[in-house]
């Protein structure tokens, strides 16, 4: 089954002044959106990066296993991509379940295309969204229609699903059953749990591996010369 990756919110624009009117380059600009609007903390230099194992952590894939795993999600759950893959914000501390949790899902014999980025980990920042934008619950059916940006087939990450403003994104993010940040009535109906997460994610990466291993086989045995005896 061929699976659609939705398209990416555009970026917001970087020549609009900071609050108070100053204006200031993307960098600046970006960097005051994660750290003042967000919340989030980041490392200094450049490229802007993210400090994971803070707020969340990140499931990297490829994008056409991230796109079956976005049914899954809470609407304001956070996804970026960048080029062909998706990276995936889960709670903090998800990196460090990631081996067992494949070991008891009977994954961890398997070799999967997954990474995980936790406590110590950065992550190139994407380019925050225009606007409001950011502000608006994203998903595969509210993003908007249009070309993918110029930054997205480059390899730059853009946010599928924007984080919003205003809301804590822990509530919103896979997590391990138990998680003693957020109460369980918090949680309830709002994220899934982790390990559903990582199954349905480790099946699709599986899937694509063999999709890929099994093209790559028919084009070695189209290209190899024919024999006569």
């Amino acid at each position: 089954m061929t699976s659609t990756v939705p398209l990416p919110r555009r970026p917001f624009d970087s020549n609009a002044p900071l609050a108070g009117g100053r204006c200031a380059g993307p960098d600046a600009r970006a960097r005051h959106w994660y750290e003042n609007v967000l919340g989030w903390p980041t490392v200094p230099g450049r490229p802007l990066r993210l400090l994971t194992g803070v707020r969340f952590d990140v499931l990297d894939v490829p994008a056409e296993a991230g796109a079956q795993a976005l049914r899954h999600l809470a609407p304001g759950s956070p996804v970026a991509l960048r080029g062909e893959r998706m990276e995936l914000l889960v709670a903090a501390g998800g990196a460090e379940e990631l081996p067992g949790l494949l070991d008891w899902l009977e994954w961890g014999a398997v070799r999967l295309d997954l990474r995980v980025r936790g406590a110590g980990d950065t992550l190139e920042a994407p380019r925050p969204p225009i606007g409001s934008a950011a502000s608006r619950p994203g998903g595969p059916a509210s993003v908007r229609s249009g070309s993918v940006p110029r930054d997205s087939v480059q390899g730059a990450a853009v946010w599928l699903r924007p984080p919003e403003p205003g809301r804590e994104v822990e509530a919103s993010l896979p997590a391990m059953p138990a998680v003693p940040a957020v109460s369980p009535v918090e949680r309830e109906g709002s994220a899934p749990d982790l390990v559903r997460l990582v199954d349905t994610v480790a099946a699709h990466c599986h899937r694509v591996r063999l999709r890929r291993a099994c093209a790559g086989h028919l084009a070695d045995r189209r290209d190899q010369p024919l024999a006569f005896s």
